[in-house]
Protein backbone atom coordinates (compact mmCIF):
# COMPACT_ATOMS: atom_id res chain seq x y z
CA UNK A 1 0.00 0.00 0.00
CA UNK A 2 2.39 2.32 1.05
CA UNK A 3 4.63 2.42 -2.04
CA UNK A 4 1.38 2.61 -4.44
CA UNK A 5 0.39 5.81 -2.31
CA UNK A 6 3.62 7.55 -2.60
CA UNK A 7 4.09 6.88 -6.49
CA UNK A 8 0.78 8.50 -6.43
CA UNK A 9 1.13 11.33 -4.15
CA UNK A 10 4.82 11.99 -6.38
CA UNK A 11 2.97 11.44 -9.69
CA UNK A 12 -0.10 13.86 -8.24
CA UNK A 13 2.30 16.55 -7.20
CA UNK A 14 3.35 16.90 -11.01
CA UNK A 15 0.51 16.91 -13.17
CA UNK A 16 -1.54 20.21 -14.17
CA UNK A 17 -3.20 21.45 -12.66
CA UNK A 18 -1.13 20.68 -9.56
CA UNK A 19 -3.07 19.73 -6.24
CA UNK A 20 -0.42 22.12 -4.32
CA UNK A 21 -3.29 22.89 -2.42
CA UNK A 22 -3.43 19.77 -0.58
CA UNK A 23 -1.14 18.35 2.23
CA UNK A 24 0.31 14.86 2.41
CA UNK A 25 -3.15 13.69 4.69
CA UNK A 26 -5.57 15.40 2.64
CA UNK A 27 -3.62 13.32 -0.76
CA UNK A 28 -4.06 10.34 0.31
CA UNK A 29 -7.85 10.40 2.47
CA UNK A 30 -9.43 8.07 0.15
CA UNK A 31 -7.41 6.84 -1.76
CA UNK A 32 -6.13 3.70 0.78
CA UNK A 33 -9.91 2.80 0.81
CA UNK A 34 -10.52 2.70 -2.76
CA UNK A 35 -7.25 0.87 -3.55
CA UNK A 36 -8.64 -1.73 -0.69
CA UNK A 37 -12.40 -1.65 -3.01
CA UNK A 38 -10.36 -2.59 -5.90
CA UNK A 39 -8.67 -5.45 -4.68
CA UNK A 40 -10.96 -6.61 -3.03
CA UNK A 41 -12.75 -6.83 -6.07
CA UNK A 42 -9.86 -8.43 -8.04
CA UNK A 43 -9.79 -11.14 -5.58
CA UNK A 44 -13.20 -12.28 -6.36
CA UNK A 45 -13.64 -14.30 -9.25
CA UNK A 46 -15.90 -12.53 -12.08
CA UNK A 47 -18.04 -14.04 -14.62
CA UNK A 48 -18.11 -12.56 -17.91
CA UNK A 49 -21.67 -11.19 -17.55
CA UNK A 50 -20.29 -9.64 -14.91
CA UNK A 51 -17.46 -8.24 -16.24
CA UNK A 52 -19.05 -6.94 -19.14
CA UNK A 53 -21.68 -4.84 -16.91
CA UNK A 54 -19.44 -3.00 -15.07
CA UNK A 55 -17.18 -2.08 -17.61
CA UNK A 56 -20.62 -0.33 -19.01
CA UNK A 57 -21.15 0.98 -15.36
CA UNK A 58 -24.16 -1.32 -14.65
CA UNK A 59 -22.25 -2.96 -11.66
CA UNK A 60 -24.72 -3.57 -8.36
CA UNK A 61 -23.74 -0.95 -5.61
CA UNK A 62 -24.50 -0.92 -1.81
CA UNK A 63 -27.06 1.49 0.02
CA UNK A 64 -24.08 3.11 1.48
CA UNK A 65 -21.80 6.01 -0.52
CA UNK A 66 -18.81 4.34 -2.03
CA UNK A 67 -15.04 5.77 -1.08
CA UNK A 68 -15.16 7.16 -4.70
CA UNK A 69 -18.32 9.56 -3.91
CA UNK A 70 -17.05 10.27 -0.45
CA UNK A 71 -13.85 11.42 -2.11
CA UNK A 72 -15.43 13.30 -4.62
CA UNK A 73 -17.64 15.30 -2.13
CA UNK A 74 -14.46 16.21 -0.01
CA UNK A 75 -12.64 17.28 -3.20
CA UNK A 76 -15.14 19.88 -4.13
CA UNK A 77 -15.48 21.00 -0.38
CA UNK A 78 -11.35 21.28 -0.56
CA UNK A 79 -11.88 23.48 -3.97
CA UNK A 80 -11.20 21.03 -6.61
CA UNK A 81 -12.00 21.50 -9.75
CA UNK A 82 -13.05 18.12 -11.90
CA UNK A 83 -10.32 18.06 -13.79
CA UNK A 84 -8.61 18.25 -10.83
CA UNK A 85 -10.63 15.34 -9.92
CA UNK A 86 -9.82 13.55 -12.85
CA UNK A 87 -6.55 14.20 -12.89
CA UNK A 88 -6.28 12.00 -9.72
CA UNK A 89 -7.76 9.21 -10.83
CA UNK A 90 -4.86 9.33 -13.80
CA UNK A 91 -2.15 9.47 -11.44
CA UNK A 92 -3.21 6.94 -8.85
CA UNK A 93 -3.77 4.31 -12.46
CA UNK A 94 -0.25 5.29 -13.56
CA UNK A 95 1.56 4.37 -9.83
CA UNK A 96 -0.10 1.27 -9.56
CA UNK A 97 0.82 0.05 -13.58
CA UNK A 98 4.21 1.17 -13.25
CA UNK A 99 4.83 -0.69 -10.20
CA UNK A 100 3.18 -2.99 -11.25
CA UNK A 101 5.39 -3.80 -14.65
CA UNK A 102 8.70 -3.34 -12.52
CA UNK A 103 7.26 -6.00 -10.09
CA UNK A 104 6.80 -8.88 -12.94
CA UNK A 105 10.66 -9.01 -12.79
CA UNK A 106 10.82 -10.43 -16.38
CA UNK A 107 7.45 -12.59 -15.94
CA UNK A 108 5.36 -12.69 -19.26
CA UNK A 109 3.07 -9.69 -18.99
CA UNK A 110 0.63 -11.56 -20.75
CA UNK A 111 -0.32 -13.86 -17.69
CA UNK A 112 -1.35 -10.41 -15.99
CA UNK A 113 -3.63 -8.98 -18.68
CA UNK A 114 -6.72 -10.00 -17.07
CA UNK A 115 -6.17 -8.67 -13.61
CA UNK A 116 -4.58 -5.32 -15.54
CA UNK A 117 -7.74 -4.91 -17.36
CA UNK A 118 -10.15 -5.53 -14.12
CA UNK A 119 -8.05 -2.82 -12.42
CA UNK A 120 -8.44 -0.53 -14.62
CA UNK A 121 -12.45 -1.15 -15.40
CA UNK A 122 -12.06 -0.52 -11.58
CA UNK A 123 -10.59 2.32 -11.91
CA UNK A 124 -12.81 3.65 -14.74
CA UNK A 125 -16.24 3.09 -12.34
CA UNK A 126 -14.33 4.51 -9.34
CA UNK A 127 -13.95 7.64 -11.86
CA UNK A 128 -17.64 7.74 -13.04
CA UNK A 129 -19.01 7.46 -9.23
CA UNK A 130 -16.61 10.14 -8.55
CA UNK A 131 -17.66 12.67 -11.29
CA UNK A 132 -21.12 11.60 -11.11
CA UNK A 133 -20.99 12.86 -7.62
CA UNK A 134 -19.25 15.93 -8.01
CA UNK A 135 -21.84 16.91 -11.13
CA UNK A 136 -24.97 16.21 -8.70
CA UNK A 137 -23.68 18.54 -5.53
CA UNK A 138 -22.14 21.28 -8.10
CA UNK A 139 -26.10 21.29 -9.71
CA UNK A 140 -27.49 21.37 -6.37
CA UNK A 141 -25.50 23.66 -5.27
CA UNK A 142 -25.92 26.63 -8.78
CA UNK A 143 -29.99 25.72 -8.35
CA UNK A 144 -29.43 26.49 -4.38
CA UNK A 145 -27.62 29.44 -5.29
CA UNK A 146 -30.47 30.54 -8.42
CA UNK A 147 -33.65 29.82 -5.54
CA UNK A 148 -32.08 32.47 -2.93
CA UNK A 149 -31.19 34.81 -5.21
CA UNK A 150 -34.57 35.25 -6.87
CA UNK A 151 -35.78 35.12 -3.74
CA UNK A 152 -33.84 37.74 -2.55
CA UNK A 153 -34.64 40.07 -5.33
CA UNK A 154 -38.04 39.94 -5.43
CA UNK A 155 -38.16 42.42 -2.26
CA UNK A 156 -36.45 45.27 -4.13
CA UNK A 157 -38.20 45.06 -7.12
CA UNK A 158 -41.56 45.09 -5.49
CA UNK A 159 -40.11 47.81 -3.79
CA UNK A 160 -39.27 49.61 -7.49
CA UNK A 161 -42.67 48.26 -8.80
CA UNK A 162 -44.54 50.05 -5.92
CA UNK A 163 -42.78 53.34 -6.51
CA UNK A 164 -42.86 53.57 -10.04
CA UNK A 165 -46.76 52.84 -9.71
CA UNK A 166 -47.53 55.36 -7.30
CA UNK A 167 -45.39 58.16 -9.67
CA UNK A 168 -47.54 56.84 -12.75
CA UNK A 169 -50.80 57.42 -10.41
CA UNK A 170 -49.34 61.40 -9.74
CA UNK A 171 -51.00 64.68 -11.36
CA UNK A 172 -48.97 67.06 -9.62
CA UNK A 173 -45.34 66.04 -11.45
CA UNK A 174 -44.22 66.97 -15.29
CA UNK A 175 -45.55 64.64 -17.82
CA UNK A 176 -41.94 63.19 -18.81
CA UNK A 177 -41.66 61.93 -15.22
CA UNK A 178 -44.63 59.95 -15.47
CA UNK A 179 -42.94 58.56 -19.01
CA UNK A 180 -39.80 57.79 -16.78
CA UNK A 181 -41.80 56.11 -13.76
CA UNK A 182 -44.03 54.37 -16.77
CA UNK A 183 -41.23 52.65 -18.68
CA UNK A 184 -39.14 51.53 -14.96
CA UNK A 185 -42.40 50.23 -14.46
CA UNK A 186 -43.17 48.28 -17.54
CA UNK A 187 -39.21 46.63 -17.07
CA UNK A 188 -39.39 46.16 -13.17
CA UNK A 189 -42.46 43.63 -14.39
CA UNK A 190 -40.20 41.65 -16.91
CA UNK A 191 -38.17 41.50 -14.04
CA UNK A 192 -40.59 40.00 -12.17
CA UNK A 193 -41.61 38.00 -14.37
CA UNK A 194 -37.86 36.37 -15.60
CA UNK A 195 -37.23 35.83 -11.31
CA UNK A 196 -40.61 34.07 -11.04
CA UNK A 197 -40.04 31.85 -13.54
CA UNK A 198 -36.26 31.65 -12.05
CA UNK A 199 -38.26 30.30 -8.62
CA UNK A 200 -40.65 28.02 -10.61
CA UNK A 201 -37.66 26.42 -12.29
CA UNK A 202 -35.62 25.90 -9.29
CA UNK A 203 -38.18 23.96 -7.76
CA UNK A 204 -38.48 21.69 -10.17
CA UNK A 205 -34.78 21.08 -9.60
CA UNK A 206 -34.84 21.14 -5.41
CA UNK A 207 -38.55 20.06 -4.52
CA UNK A 208 -41.52 17.31 -6.05
CA UNK A 209 -42.17 20.23 -8.77
CA UNK A 210 -44.17 23.47 -9.19
CA UNK A 211 -46.91 23.23 -6.22
CA UNK A 212 -50.50 23.95 -7.30
CA UNK A 213 -53.79 24.60 -5.39
CA UNK A 214 -56.53 23.84 -8.04
CA UNK A 215 -60.20 24.87 -7.79
CA UNK A 216 -63.20 25.23 -9.78
CA UNK A 217 -63.41 27.97 -12.15
CA UNK A 218 -63.66 28.85 -15.71
CA UNK A 219 -60.89 28.42 -18.06
CA UNK A 220 -63.15 30.55 -20.58
CA UNK A 221 -62.25 33.58 -18.44
CA UNK A 222 -58.78 32.93 -17.54
CA UNK A 223 -58.35 32.66 -21.01
CA UNK A 224 -59.96 35.94 -22.26
CA UNK A 225 -57.63 37.20 -19.29
CA UNK A 226 -54.64 36.96 -21.16
CA UNK A 227 -55.69 37.44 -24.21
CA UNK A 228 -56.62 41.08 -23.48
CA UNK A 229 -53.43 41.53 -21.35
CA UNK A 230 -51.11 40.80 -24.36
CA UNK A 231 -53.47 42.46 -27.07
CA UNK A 232 -53.08 45.82 -24.51
CA UNK A 233 -49.22 45.18 -24.03
CA UNK A 234 -48.82 43.82 -27.94
CA UNK A 235 -51.16 45.90 -30.42
CA UNK A 236 -49.04 45.54 -33.01
CA UNK A 237 -50.37 41.81 -33.30
CA UNK A 238 -54.05 40.80 -34.14
CA UNK A 239 -54.77 37.70 -31.62
CA UNK A 240 -57.61 35.66 -32.46
CA UNK A 241 -59.55 33.80 -29.61
CA UNK A 242 -61.84 30.84 -30.34
CA UNK A 243 -63.59 29.50 -27.10
CA UNK A 244 -66.74 27.47 -26.05
CA UNK A 245 -69.03 29.74 -24.45
CA UNK A 246 -68.78 28.05 -20.64
CA UNK A 247 -66.07 25.46 -19.98
CA UNK A 248 -65.62 24.72 -16.05
CA UNK A 249 -62.49 22.76 -14.62
CA UNK A 250 -60.70 22.09 -11.42
CA UNK A 251 -57.47 23.93 -11.90
CA UNK A 252 -55.04 26.55 -10.68
CA UNK A 253 -56.03 29.97 -12.09
CA UNK A 254 -52.94 31.26 -11.69
CA UNK A 255 -50.98 28.26 -13.06
CA UNK A 256 -52.71 27.98 -16.13
CA UNK A 257 -52.40 31.92 -17.08
CA UNK A 258 -49.06 31.14 -16.57
CA UNK A 259 -49.04 28.93 -19.26
CA UNK A 260 -51.41 30.72 -21.65
CA UNK A 261 -49.36 33.77 -21.35
CA UNK A 262 -46.23 32.02 -22.16
CA UNK A 263 -47.51 30.35 -24.86
CA UNK A 264 -49.09 33.19 -26.67
CA UNK A 265 -45.84 35.14 -25.87
CA UNK A 266 -44.01 33.00 -27.63
CA UNK A 267 -46.24 33.08 -30.45
CA UNK A 268 -46.02 36.93 -30.48
CA UNK A 269 -42.52 36.46 -30.26
CA UNK A 270 -41.72 34.06 -33.05
CA UNK A 271 -44.71 34.68 -35.32
CA UNK A 272 -45.04 37.09 -38.54
CA UNK A 273 -47.42 40.12 -37.79
CA UNK A 274 -49.19 39.59 -40.88
CA UNK A 275 -51.11 36.72 -39.38
CA UNK A 276 -52.85 36.53 -36.48
CA UNK A 277 -51.82 34.53 -33.51
CA UNK A 278 -54.86 31.96 -33.11
CA UNK A 279 -56.10 30.56 -29.58
CA UNK A 280 -59.01 28.07 -29.84
CA UNK A 281 -59.91 26.43 -26.02
CA UNK A 282 -62.39 23.26 -26.44
CA UNK A 283 -64.03 20.81 -25.00
CA UNK A 284 -63.68 16.69 -25.86
CA UNK A 285 -65.24 14.24 -23.37
CA UNK A 286 -63.43 14.98 -20.17
CA UNK A 287 -60.60 16.69 -21.82
CA UNK A 288 -60.06 20.35 -22.38
CA UNK A 289 -58.04 21.14 -25.34
CA UNK A 290 -56.14 24.57 -25.88
CA UNK A 291 -54.34 25.32 -29.12
CA UNK A 292 -51.74 28.11 -29.86
CA UNK A 293 -51.06 28.79 -33.74
CA UNK A 294 -48.58 31.00 -35.16
CA UNK A 295 -47.73 31.58 -38.36
CA UNK A 296 -43.59 32.45 -39.02
CA UNK A 297 -40.34 30.44 -39.87
CA UNK A 298 -41.00 26.74 -38.63
CA UNK A 299 -39.36 24.77 -35.93
CA UNK A 300 -36.65 22.24 -37.78
CA UNK A 301 -37.76 18.63 -37.37
CA UNK A 302 -35.05 17.65 -35.41
CA UNK A 303 -34.91 20.28 -32.80
CA UNK A 304 -38.86 19.48 -32.09
CA UNK A 305 -38.01 17.73 -29.12
CA UNK A 306 -35.42 19.96 -27.68
CA UNK A 307 -38.16 23.27 -27.53
CA UNK A 308 -39.39 21.90 -24.17
CA UNK A 309 -35.94 21.75 -22.21
CA UNK A 310 -34.92 24.38 -20.50
CA UNK A 311 -32.24 27.45 -21.33
CA UNK A 312 -33.32 26.60 -25.52
CA UNK A 313 -34.38 29.31 -27.42
CA UNK A 314 -35.66 28.27 -31.03
CA UNK A 315 -36.47 31.18 -33.19
CA UNK A 316 -35.72 32.48 -36.94
CA UNK A 317 -32.15 34.02 -37.11
CA UNK A 318 -32.69 37.51 -37.67
CA UNK A 319 -31.46 37.92 -41.07
CA UNK A 320 -33.56 35.43 -42.18
CA UNK A 321 -36.55 37.02 -40.65
CA UNK A 322 -35.41 39.56 -43.25
CA UNK A 323 -35.47 37.76 -45.99
CA UNK A 324 -32.04 37.29 -46.10
CA UNK A 325 -31.57 33.60 -48.10
CA UNK A 326 -28.23 32.67 -47.45
CA UNK A 327 -29.51 32.37 -44.03
CA UNK A 328 -30.94 29.27 -42.75
CA UNK A 329 -34.48 28.91 -41.65
CA UNK A 330 -33.73 27.22 -38.85
CA UNK A 331 -31.43 29.14 -36.87
CA UNK A 332 -30.35 30.28 -33.30
CA UNK A 333 -30.98 32.97 -31.59
CA UNK A 334 -30.53 35.09 -28.20
CA UNK A 335 -33.67 36.83 -27.12
CA UNK A 336 -34.02 38.81 -23.76
CA UNK A 337 -35.43 35.51 -21.74
CA UNK A 338 -33.72 32.80 -19.72
CA UNK A 339 -35.28 30.23 -22.19
CA UNK A 340 -37.50 28.53 -19.20
CA UNK A 341 -40.96 29.40 -20.10
CA UNK A 342 -41.84 26.57 -22.18
CA UNK A 343 -39.89 24.43 -19.83
CA UNK A 344 -42.09 25.66 -16.48
CA UNK A 345 -45.47 25.46 -19.25
CA UNK A 346 -44.86 21.89 -19.44
CA UNK A 347 -44.43 21.20 -15.53
CA UNK A 348 -47.51 22.97 -14.97
CA UNK A 349 -49.53 21.24 -17.65
CA UNK A 350 -48.01 17.59 -16.12
CA UNK A 351 -49.03 18.98 -12.73
CA UNK A 352 -52.33 19.21 -13.70
CA UNK A 353 -52.38 15.34 -14.98
CA UNK A 354 -52.10 16.63 -18.91
CA UNK A 355 -49.87 17.05 -21.46
CA UNK A 356 -48.67 19.51 -23.83
CA UNK A 357 -47.26 18.95 -27.51
CA UNK A 358 -46.03 20.73 -30.51
CA UNK A 359 -46.31 20.41 -34.28
CA UNK A 360 -44.86 23.06 -36.68
CA UNK A 361 -45.04 22.81 -40.80
CA UNK A 362 -44.82 25.77 -43.01
CA UNK A 363 -48.17 25.44 -44.17
CA UNK A 364 -49.80 24.82 -41.14
CA UNK A 365 -47.29 27.09 -38.85
CA UNK A 366 -46.66 26.41 -35.20
CA UNK A 367 -49.53 24.90 -32.83
CA UNK A 368 -48.67 24.36 -29.52
CA UNK A 369 -51.50 21.92 -28.04
CA UNK A 370 -52.44 21.78 -24.59
CA UNK A 371 -54.22 18.62 -23.65
CA UNK A 372 -55.16 17.95 -19.38
CA UNK A 373 -58.44 16.83 -17.46
CA UNK A 374 -61.25 19.13 -16.86
CA UNK A 375 -61.51 16.78 -13.34
CA UNK A 376 -57.88 16.30 -11.89
CA UNK A 377 -57.36 12.50 -10.66
CA UNK A 378 -58.23 12.90 -6.76
CA UNK A 379 -61.23 14.77 -7.27
CA UNK A 380 -64.78 13.29 -7.50
CA UNK A 381 -67.95 14.08 -10.15
CA UNK A 382 -69.68 16.73 -8.24
CA UNK A 383 -68.34 20.38 -8.11
CA UNK A 384 -67.96 20.84 -11.65
CA UNK A 385 -70.50 22.00 -14.41
CA UNK A 386 -71.16 20.63 -17.66
CA UNK A 387 -69.94 22.93 -20.01
CA UNK A 388 -72.17 24.03 -23.11
CA UNK A 389 -70.29 23.51 -26.58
Amino acid sequence: MEPILQAWEDFARTIEPPALTMDDTELRDHARQMLHAISTDLAVPQSEQERCAKSRGLGKRGVDDTAAETHAEARLLSGYTVVQLVSEYRALRSSVLTLWVAALAGEAPSTHMEDVTRFNEAIDQALAESVARYELMVKQTQNMFLAILGHDLRNPLGTVVTGSSFLMQALDIPPKYVLVATRMFNSARRMSKLINDLLDFTRTHLGPGIPIRVRQGSLVAVCEEVVNELRTSHPEQLIELTTAPQLDAIFDEGRIAQVLSNLIGNAIQYGSLETPVRVNMRASGADVIIDVNNHGTPVAPEKLAAVFDPMVRIAADAHAADGDPAVSSSNYIERTSLGIGLYISRQIVQAHGGTISLVSTEAEGTTFTVTMPRLPKGFGDAGIAASQQ
